[in-house]
């Protein structure tokens, strides 16, 4: 399939809601390279900020900002946004409901080659713990354009997870992007897989090889890590037989976890979680070599599809 990049749809989505929207600021801490919010400061150079290596005041001021009717866009990597900036994130923007949106960039273990001081595994479960904050994981880059427009119209602060690599599309280019609203990518009647970002791609391709063995596998996007509707999970669950989840995160207050408390009392289906145990990433020479460290294949999540089927 097609691939494109997220990072660069993100940067392009920016620059085009900043054409009729004057509001939109940008403020960058020393990566708008790798961000792609570089293309704002060229289109915009008057609204764009560059904050140097300093996320706590890059989001400290993209908070007075907003108190001032200015819609701030606030970008750097998700292990330092999440990290460095967590008390200016929770005391000057969430707190008060400011109007911030906040892209982690290269995140989970999509900056294969840096390490675990790089790689952020935990980031949106991190900030979806935080009252009034929004949490976004697309799966393409036409859905990041869409949700970057969903960002806007949205009142209060929203976190969005970008993937460092290309990944296939699997978005239609009609319609908008409703924020708590799953998307079904595949249909199927014998297990429901609810994939969030990378591991949807990976997902589809369990979903091949369990066809393979006659099993019918749907495959749901889960986009929006918070809110997270019952009656949206309730609603693909229904005549299924077993339910797997498959995120690139920490399985500790993650989406599988998330999942299986909504459906508690509700469904009674046999679970598996595809996931990142209790360990940080590593090095490595390729994203997908890491894929396959952690157990995040489409092999482990059509494995993981049969082995609740069995149960």
């Amino acid at each position: 399939m097609e691939k494109q990049s997220l990072r660069k749809a993100y940067g392009e989505a920016l620059v085009e809601e900043g054409k009729t929207n004057k509001d939109i600021v940008a403020l960058e801490a020393d990566l708008g390279k790798s961000t792609m919010s570089c293309l704002f400061k060229d289109a915009y150079p008057d609204r764009f900020f560059e904050m140097g290596i300093a996320e706590q005041n890059m989001a400290s001021t993209a908070a007075g900002l907003a108190l001032a009717g200015k819609t701030p866009f606030i970008s750097t990597f998700a292990v330092f946004v999440s990290g460095r900036a967590y008390d200016q994130i929770r005391c000057s923007i969430a707190i008060p409901n400011a109007n911030v949106k906040i892209c982690g960039s290269s995140c989970g273990l999509s900056d294969f080659g840096d390490g675990k001081t790089h790689q952020s595994i935990e980031d949106g479960n991190i900030l979806k713990t935080i009252p009034h904050m929004t949490v976004l994981n697309p799966v393409d880059a036409v859905e990041v354009k869409k949700m970057v427009k969903a960002m806007i119209k949205h009142e209060g602060p929203v976190y969005i997870r970008i993937n460092r690599n290309d990944l296939p599309v699997y978005t239609s280019a009609e319609g908008e992007y409703e924020i708590g609203k799953m998307h079904r990518i595949k249909e199927g009647k014998d297990v429901v897989i609810f994939a969030t970002g990378a591991m949807v791609w990976k997902s589809m391709e369990a979903a091949e090889i369990l066809a393979k063995d006659g099993i019918s596998a749907e495959v749901v996007n889960v986009s929006t890590i918070k809110p997270l509707k019952k009656e949206e999970v309730l609603k693909y669950t229904a005549g299924k037989k077993a339910i797997v989840t498959a995120e690139e995160a920490t399985k500790i207050g993650g989406l599988g976890g998330a999942i299986a408390g909504l459906l508690m009392g509700e469904v009674n289906l046999p679970f598996e979680q595809i996931g990142i145990d209790d360990e940080f990433g590593t090095s490595a020479h390729s994203y997908e070599e890491l894929l396959v460290k952690y157990k995040l294949t489409e092999k482990d999540i059509a494995g993981a599809a049969k082995k609740a089927l069995k149960k």
